[in-house]
């Protein structure tokens, strides 16, 4: 007796209570309020996390072979207890620390919860969606269950090291060192009232063939045998029951997926496989699935995701690649199997020829990893393509739908990827200043080209609506020419390596004197010759007057409507790359623009001989800046200037 109090007295000194981060018990009320659309997915989530720590276990026993101990099978095991209501999904995996435990199990995803957080709408479908993209489908584990505890034991810990965490899904969690004499993870549901179904074998083994047949080791259940009461002589026969065995069989087919032939598998299979893999509650767009054979041995299943995850654009965007050597898990987040401008893609890589040591080092170094690496290109953009060009109404939407989540991260790759710089040119889609929808290919706009017309024109500008109405687009809308409107963030810099599509130059209307060639008449020509050598004088007086901020003024033809606007000089940097470049803590050249007037205008005309020449001056090249998205650089200032206009 007085053991049994000791014990209890040490295990009650051991326990420590945590709160969980804030995010994490917000989100938990959602959860526990429906947020999943679908509740039997808390199964697939926390199988495919045992999984994944079989998988751990795998290549670590690579280097440490003593972690197997005396279980070298690795599984998935789910146990039902009527009596207690509780599902039990248990592997013999890596296990976890004590330090594991309070660090994973209570903050979501270590980065960007708060990001997480204010994306949610309370739209079930939108947010189960979300929770997939963060990575956090343990919590699915509450939307059945009252109360989970999770026992765990590292591999490379003593038996007496384990640990115990404990949650009932509200403000806080418990953890205690235990002993557990086997290693890995066994998590116990506590299951609600509401949630009993999930107790029947037959609802549980439904499940698991629905969503993790897949999984490449068995996952099992207790054998369950028909046994028939005896009935005495001359009774009726009485009900028999299904009683569970001590033996354990696999309910999966526990085949990795990439391994079968894919004539075998179905698009639900597909689907599902993507699932557990992306923890994405959306189907994916398109995938390849093909075995290379050559110089170099792989398998890779790639898939495109309908939604791009919420961190695409951050450093800690990582291609979602599993490498696999041989079937052994190697690593997640393989980045060098893939280009960084398609770093959206989900995947597996099995490989026969690299070592099962092989390590991010040495991925980078490996002829054969930049085989592989070619080939997945290769099929991505085959697979793009032939969603662009298909003629299938589904294909045609998929791809628009691809385009609206990827078309500026596949732009990148202009200046990344030349050896496939013509492939990824083919796929972009543009509005113009013709049709505001993003739906033109340069292969249409080539197609529609004006007679005589020498080079595909474009503008870059911070937003669709500057572009669309920018002072440069004048001349171009008068003469009927159409113009590529650019407004993403990287096109002004990805832009900075393409001369040409298809044999046409490619021409930035804000770069470099405006030339239409044929399409120019010679008396416009003469015209602006004219208006040049009539005012000499202004432009001359104006370029003493701004010679702090333009590098030349000259009169131009590409104006209409406006009395002035900024141009690039060939081989410079624009206004707007140079913002960017700043706004990133890059050092930047000095490059001053160069101001183009409209002598046609009448603000222009009321320079000569204005007693304010300087004040009007200075208002003119401001107002070209903000039209091309900029700001003055004395605000203040410009204010004034123009206070005094209005005044006199």
């Amino acid at each position: 007796m007085f053991n049994e109090f000791k014990e209890r007295l040490m295990s009650e000194q051991s326990t420590q209570k945590h709160s969980f981060q804030a995010e994490v018990a917000q989100l938990l009320h959602l959860v526990t309020h429906s947020l999943y659309s679908n509740p039997e997915i808390f199964l697939r989530e926390l199988i495919s996390n045992a999984s994944d720590a079989c998988d751990k276990l795998r290549f670590e026993g690579i280097n440490h072979p003593e972690y197997y101990e005396n279980d070298p099978e690795l599984h998935v095991r789910v146990s039902l207890d009527k009596d207690n209501k509780t599902i039990t999904i248990s592997d013999n995996g890596i296990g976890l620390t004590e330090q594991e435990a309070i660090d994973n199990l209570g903050t979501i995803a270590k980065s960007g919860t708060k990001d997480f957080m204010s994306r949610l709408s309370g739209d079930q479908k939108a947010d189960a969606q979300l929770i997939g993209q963060f990575g956090v489908g343990f919590y699915s584990g509450f939307i059945v269950a009252e109360k989970i505890t999770v026992e765990s034991r590292h591999a490379a810990a003593d038996p007496t090291d384990g640990v115990r965490w404990i949650s009932t899904g509200t403000g806080d969690f418990e953890v205690e060192q235990i002993s557990k004499a086997s290693r890995g993870t066994d998590i116990i549901l506590h299951l609600r009232d509401n949630a009993l179904e999930y107790l029947e074998s037959y609802k549980v083994k439904q499940i698991i063939n629905k969503y993790s047949d897949h999984i490449s080791l068995p996952i099992e259940m207790q054998k369950e045998v028909w046994q028939q009461e005896e009935a005495a002589e001359g009774e009726e026969a009485k009900a028999g029951q299904m009683v569970k065995t001590d033996e354990w069989e696999a309910i999966n087919s526990a085949s990795a997926l990439w391994t079968r032939n894919k004539n075998e598998i179905t698009d639900e299979q597909y689907i599902e496989f993507y699932k557990n893999l992306s923890h994405d509650f959306e189907a994916p767009l398109a995938w390849a699935h093909n075995r290379v054979e050559g110089s170099t041995e792989y398998t890779q299943l790639l898939y495109v995701p309908s939604k791009a995850p919420h961190n695409i654009f951050t450093r800690e965007a990582k291609a979602g690649i599993k490498l696999y050597v041989k079937r052994v898990f190697i690593m997640d987040e393989a980045d060098n199997l893939i280009p960084n401008y398609l770093r959206f893609v989900q995947g597996v890589v099995d490989s026969a020829d690299l070592p099962l040591n092989v390590s991010r080092e040495l991925l980078q170094e490996s002829r054969d990893v930049k085989t592989i690496r070619e080939g997945n290109t290769r099929r991505i953009l085959t697979m793009l393509d032939s969603l662009a060009q298909s003629e299938d109404e589904i294909d045609q939407e998929k791809f628009k739908q691809f385009y609206a989540e990827f078309g500026s991260v596949i732009k990148e790759g202009l200046g990344e990827d030349f050896g496939n710089r013509e492939r990824i040119l083919k796929l972009l889609r543009f509005s113009t200043s013709t049709n505001d929808e993003i739906a033109t290919s340069l292969a249409d706009y080539k197609a529609r080209m004006k007679e005589g017309q020498k080079a595909i024109y474009y503008v870059t500008a911070d937003s669709l609506s500057a572009a669309k109405n920018s002072p440069q687009l004048e001349l171009f809308k008068k003469k009927g020419i159409e113009v590529l409107l650019m407004a993403d963030r990287v096109d002004e810099w990805a832009m900075e390596f393409v001369n040409e599509f298809d044999g046409i130059p490619m021409q930035n209307v804000a770069k470099g004197a405006v030339d239409l060639g044929d399409l120019q008449d010679a008396e416009e020509k003469k015209a602006l010759e004219a208006a040049a050598e009539q005012f000499k004088p202004i432009v001359e007086k104006l370029s003493d007057s701004l010679k702090a901020k333009t590098k030349e003024v000259r009169v131009t033809t590409r104006l209409v409507d406006s009395p002035a606007c900024l141009v690039t000089g060939e081989g410079e940097l624009s206004p707007q790359l140079i913002r960017m470049l700043k706004q990133a803590g890059q050092a930047v050249p000095e490059s001053k623009p160069i101001l183009e007037i409209n002598p046609e205008h009448p603000l222009v005309k009321k320079l000569e001989g204005s007693s304010q020449f300087d004040d009007l001056a200075n208002v003119i090249f401001d107002q070209a800046v903000i039209a091309e998205g900029g700001l003055p650089d004395d605000p203040a200032e410009y204010v004034k200037r123009i206070n005094n206009l209005l005044l006199k």
